[in-house]
């Protein structure tokens, strides 16, 4: 167990090495990427929102069906974008933002 002086060295040592290297961290990490989980809730979410959507379209309440089917949609993309692997760019070597 370190420090926590030891780890916030050791995480200072790994950003450089990453802003010196990133070539040399891409073949260390096996050029694997690692996907995260798609958040359970959300999915379950925007199912009941669809799901509502066909009903009041259904009963024939257009407008909040309309409603109900586009925050569905924006759930969903919510979830396609919270599983999507890390991008192999780390944050720290970007250019600066003018």
């Amino acid at each position: 167990m370190l420090s926590k002086e030891d780890s916030r060295r050791l995480a200072q040592l790994e950003r450089q090495l990453r802003r010196d290297d990133p070539d040399f961290c891409t073949r260390m990490a096996g050029g694997r990427t690692t996907r995260r989980r798609a958040p359970i809730a959300l999915i379950l979410t925007a199912t009941v929102v669809w799901t509502t959507a066909v009903i009041l379209a259904v009963v024939g309440w257009w407008g909040a069906a309309a409603v109900a089917g586009v925050w569905g949609s924006v759930i969903a993309v919510a979830v396609i974008f919270r599983s999507r692997p890390p991008s192999r760019i780390a944050p720290d070597t970007l250019p600066p933002a003018w």
